[in-house]
């Protein structure tokens, strides 16, 4: 059923969803309209990286006003239309291999569901109004959303295909919106954020890896996973995250970083970042859940919870 693709297409669109404890749902959905299928073309979920431009504004307390808030929020609108039309030039390139793959082989093109004629047109459309936005804003912000279309062509291209590259172009693109988000009001990154943005962005590439790894994915669905096995994801996983544990205490507790954000206490935060740090770890080596990172993060309450409790204490303590 795999490979089998035709007028019946439709009828075998699926939704995938993960429970609290990670078991997948298959379950079909018959006679879906096109706007619908248009829509799982964009990949909405995956907006929510897009917040990343957010973070120099929320970090920045003394550049926070309505203006910077318009500006951040036109920002991120335009990342997530230029991301949507990546995605779709990914999903194209990658049409026949994904009609091999037992959960991707339902995504809109590989399933037939969406022409490609309308799903280039739908690109051309994002990039356009993606760029509109950008014009709007500054000419810095653009040029950083061009470097981040430029490089995610690049990996569609081709660059997907090299164990190590491929993770490293996921990771470069986090730290672009971070780096877009910064110019928008004129601050520099300082390289502790820089580094955590890194080492983050790093982690939920190698977890989708690792996702592909478990369930027996192979060359014919990603080139790249020829160069990846169990022992050295996890390995590298285990070290990123206390790497990124680290960098958040020193970032915490170095004196500029207090000055800049007028609180001498934002070591408080620690513990948040820490336990949510442990349940990802819980969740890979003891309930052995593979899955992609972002689905994760998207179902896991207890991650939820840190994130949430991270959120309110820091906020506190920069603007109460």
């Amino acid at each position: 059923m795999a490979g089998e693709v035709g007028a019946s297409a439709r009828d075998r669109v699926i939704i995938v969803s993960r429970d609290g404890r990670g078991d997948v749902h298959i379950r079909p959905i018959r006679g879906r309209s096109l706007p619908l299928e248009l829509v799982a073309l964009l990949r909405p979920h995956h907006w929510v990286k897009n917040l990343f431009v957010l973070m120099p504004l929320l970090l920045t307390p003394a550049a926070l006003s309505w203006g910077a808030v318009g500006s951040a929020i036109l920002a991120v609108a335009a990342f997530c239309a230029v991301a949507s039309a990546v995605y779709i030039l990914n999903d194209y390139m990658d049409r026949d291999a994904d009609r091999k793959h037992p959960e991707k082989q339902f995504r809109p093109l590989a399933a037939g569901t969406v022409p490609p004629s309308v799903a280039l047109g739908t690109m051309g459309l994002l990039l356009v109004s993606g760029f509109t936005l950008a014009s709007m804003l500054t000419t810095h912000f653009a040029a950083l959303l061009a470097t981040y279309f430029g490089l995610n062509v690049g990996y569609s291209l081709g660059l997907k295909k090299l164990p190590i590259v491929d993770v490293l172009i996921v990771t470069l693109g986090f730290v672009l919106r971070v780096e877009a988000g910064a110019s928008l009001i004129g601050v520099a990154t300082t390289e502790w954020i820089t580094i955590m943005t890194g080492l983050l962005a790093l982690l939920l590439a190698l977890g989708k890896r690792r996702d592909d790894v478990i369930n027996s994915r192979d060359a014919s669905h990603r080139s790249s996973l020829v160069g990846y096995n169990r022992p050295f994801l996890d390995n590298t996983m285990t070290a990123v995250l206390g790497a990124l544990l680290v960098t958040y205490i020193i970032y915490t507790t170095d004196p500029s970083v207090a000055a800049r954000m007028h609180s001498d206490y934002l070591f408080y935060t620690i513990p948040f970042v820490a336990a949510g740090i442990m349940r990802y770890l819980q969740i890979l080596f003891v309930e052995k859940r593979s899955s992609d990172p972002t689905d994760v993060v998207l179902s896991d309450r207890v991650l939820q919870g840190t994130i949430l409790g991270w959120a309110l204490c820091f906020g506190l303590l920069l603007y109460a």
